[in-house]
């Protein structure tokens, strides 16, 4: 259990300060252009999330993502203990990348954003990105596991730019990035609803999933 709670430690530390700093780098290097800057605030996440996912996956699952562990336990692929702890250790760690992504780039440590994401747009767009997300996950480890590291990154590239949100799809990042006032953002009044957002749609990924991979015995009896 140490061994798997330090990467998820480690992973969420590395996959939060990459959003943030990405982030701040692109915002500074495009001068005001959003598209240019969210370009490089999506290569930089896609391309850790890959490398992470390939490292940590084999030790904790590389979930680094408190709806996914929700979703395994309830899967029964994960202990609830265990969950709580997973989703713990997620948070605060993650909070530390935010703010050594804050040291780096000679920011104040402690911050609030002011950066507004809210309406109904926002919060379906943060439901379909996790529901999208979770199918993925379910999909991909249940043909293809050796592709999941690959799949997942894709995916997310693809969620900044399909989705109006941008695709957080993480509850515990949401609240990371709560804690940034740069652009990847998030006023923290807006922060609940998007998480409960994410909640919804990770309820509905792992029902879709179930429906559309059902355990290896269900689908011979089919």
């Amino acid at each position: 259990m140490g061994r798997r709670l330090a990467a998820e430690g480690t992973g969420s530390f590395f996959l939060f300060a990459t959003v943030i700093g990405s982030g701040i780098m692109a915002e500074h290097l495009a001068q005001s252009n959003g598209a240019i800057a969210l370009l490089g605030n999506t290569l930089a996440t896609g391309a850790m999330l890959f490398v992470l996912i390939t490292m940590l996956g084999p030790i904790s699952g590389a979930h680094m993502n408190p709806a996914v562990s929700l979703v395994s336990a309830s899967r029964r692929e994960l202990p609830w203990p265990d969950a709580g702890a997973y989703i713990l250790t997620q948070l605060v760690f993650g909070i530390l990348g935010a703010w050594v992504a804050h040291l780096m780039f000679d920011l104040p440590l402690f911050q609030l954003s002011v950066r507004a994401r809210t309406g109904l747009g926002q919060w379906t767009g943060e439901a379909m990105a996790t529901f999208g997300l979770i199918l993925t996950i379910i999909g991909t480890v249940r043909h293809r596991p050796s592709w999941v590291p690959a799949s997942v990154a894709l995916y997310i590239t693809a969620a900044y730019w399909f989705t109006s949100s941008t695709s957080f799809a993480n509850p515990a990042i949401t609240v990371a990035r709560s804690l940034t006032d740069s652009f990847s953002g998030i006023d923290p009044h807006d922060a609940p609803a998007f998480i409960i957002s994410q909640l919804v749609g990770a309820a509905a990924g792992a029902v879709m999933g179930g429906l559309l991979f059902p355990p290896e015995r269900a689908s011979r009896n089919l």
